[in-house]
């Protein structure tokens, strides 16, 4: 596979609207505008997505993103059946986060770290879940730690991308389990999910070279160069 032709005019405009689009959603959750979270929560990972296309990105880069972009719409109800279809794009996304990371190695010493934090986290969330959602989000959780874990193939852009997109999702699993919140969460949630979208997007599309010895900017889907 190889990544599409883009439309490299059209990169920063995109860029620009994505980021002018971040901070006002992030600005309308500060101030507690329903209305603003409602117009600008669709057009977050659209934006994203079509920056990475006009940049030529992988395929899989956009999938993910555009799953995202399902999730964030079907989080939007406050339902658990949309909750659950919501976390269930997210969860495609990894996957598609993964098969772009290949099969590079990463250190298994930051794979324990992970693993450690997700036993711990889920055994301590687990009574404060509700029933029907303890199994979907134990899976679910598991998924997104090796995601963030295999996020460092791509450099440090994207591994702290890895991590961001983690603490994101345990902050909102903490509320679910009606844990003490912090002022502003869905401030805190928001910004630590648009980084970590953010700079999985710029691993993908032109970090440092990795441990395969690939050049900047050069994409990786499974074991295909592309």
């Amino acid at each position: 596979m190889t990544p599409g032709a883009g439309a490299p005019r059209l990169a920063r405009p995109l860029l620009a609207a994505f980021l002018a689009v971040a901070a006002v959603h992030l600005a309308g959750l500060l101030a507690g505008a329903d209305a603003v979270h409602t117009a600008t929560k669709p057009l977050l990972m659209l934006l994203l997505a079509a920056y990475a296309a006009a940049r030529g990105g992988p395929r899989l880069l956009i999938a993910a993103l555009l799953c995202g972009w399902a999730g964030d719409v079907l989080l939007m109800p406050d339902a658990e059946s949309a909750f659950l279809a919501g976390m269930g794009f997210f969860a495609v996304g990894h996957v598609c986060y993964l098969a772009l990371f290949g099969r590079a190695p990463v250190r298994p010493v930051t794979g324990l770290a992970y693993a450690v934090v997700l036993v711990v986290f889920v055994v301590l969330l687990w009574p404060g879940l509700p029933g029907g959602l303890r199994v979907p989000l134990a899976g679910y959780s598991l998924l997104l730690t090796a995601m963030a874990w295999r996020a460092g193939v791509l450099g440090p852009h994207a591994a702290l991308g890895g991590a961001l997109f983690l603490f994101s999702d345990a902050l909102i699993a903490t509320g679910i389990a009606e844990w003490p919140q912090l002022p502003a969460h869905d401030f805190w949630v928001m910004l630590t999910y648009l980084a970590a979208q953010y700079l999985l997007t710029r691993g993908a599309l032109g970090g440092p070279a990795d441990s395969t010895g690939a050049d900047p900017g050069a994409y990786r889907e499974g074991s295909i160069r592309i």
